[in-house]
């Protein structure tokens, strides 16, 4: 991963907030219903806001500088929005991180 493009940019926020979008749904989101804590979710609910932001800022700068097409950065953002989602289109971007 090649943090010095704008598409390495994009694959390690979204691995980032991947992950905190997974801790968020598999940790903080039980441990507020079933152990009555939900500080935990405002922590990682406010931290996983900021990663969700950050990526897709970094999203729109991979499709203004032309590294990403205007069909792969929508399905990048949907992926963004569903668990696991950024993990599985990582192996695309992947493929215009070598281009």
């Amino acid at each position: 991963m090649k943090v010095s493009t704008s598409i390495g940019r994009v694959r390690l926020a979204g691995f980032i907030e991947g992950v905190s979008y997974i801790t968020l749904l598999g940790i903080a989101m039980p441990l507020k219903y079933y152990a009555d804590k939900p500080e935990y979710v405002r922590i990682n609910g406010m931290i996983h806001g900021v990663l969700f932001i950050i990526l897709c800022l970094l999203i729109l700068i991979a499709l203004i500088e032309g590294k990403l097409s205007f069909k792969w950065a929508v399905l990048a953002f949907i992926a963004t929005l569903i668990p696991f989602g950024t993990f599985v289109i990582d192996r695309k971007l992947a493929f215009f991180d070598k281009q």
